[in-house]
């Protein structure tokens, strides 16, 4: 008797969370928005250690955003699928190289990429309209930049236009009537050398590869 008195205040209670709503959904579509921060891995090459006129190359983190659409499919109760196609990233990077005299010459490298990520995102059991998620993915990059970029880096290095990195991350999901919130934090690395290395030019034959990385703090609305 007691348990019959119980469950319809029980079904109530249950109903009274926006996840419930979410849950039945097997996909659902959103845009993302972000903040990105990238450098350069350098591998310095052994002709540096024989160079009289660049004592030291560095790389330092440059800003950029992020524009994209998502896609999520559901995989039971707590895997998704997620498509951020297409995502649409601008992105600086910064050689530093410092000379005998020890005067720093910086050169900004400026990128327009075209990403194409997938994802598998694993979530947690949901708290009331709140849950945590760990994801796993990796992306092809296309700069759309590259060939406007190399007319100007005849005396600096090239970069190759594509790159496959390696993705990792962690977010929430907030759950409110008619859309869900997901504030993401994610790392990139770069597994492709994307140097175009040139003996001819002082500043690129010092490097012998460069692997790109990055860290992303993105925005999901979804619904």
């Amino acid at each position: 008797m007691a348990l019959l008195l119980l469950g319809p205040s029980l079904s109530a209670q249950r109903g009274t969370f926006n996840y419930y709503a979410f849950s039945k959904k097997t996909y659902y579509f959103g845009i993302t928005l972000g903040y990105n921060s990238s450098r350069y891995q350098i591998q310095r090459s052994e002709t540096l250690i024989q160079n009289d006129s660049i004592r030291l190359i560095q790389s330092s983190n440059g800003p950029g955003f992020n524009l994209g659409i998502v896609t999520n499919i559901k995989f039971g109760e707590n895997m998704d699928l997620r498509f951020n196609l297409p995502t649409l990233s601008f992105a600086e990077r910064r050689l530093e190289y410092t000379l005998p005299t020890q005067e720093v010459i910086s050169r900004n490298i400026e990128s327009v990429f075209l990403d194409f990520p997938i994802q598998f995102r694993y979530k947690s059991k949901p708290y009331q309209d709140v849950r945590a998620f760990f994801i796993v993915g990796a992306k092809y990059s296309l700069d759309l930049a590259s060939n406007s970029r190399a007319r100007k880096a005849e005396d600096l290095v090239r970069i190759q236009s594509s790159d496959i990195l390696v993705e990792y991350g962690v977010g929430l999901q907030f759950f409110f009537p008619y859309f869900i919130l997901s504030p993401e934090i994610k790392f990139s690395h770069g597994i492709n050398n994307i140097h175009s290395r040139n003996d001819q030019l002082i500043y690129s034959r010092t490097i012998d590869k460069l692997f790109a990385q990055g860290i992303t703090f993105s925005v999901h609305f979804e619904g």
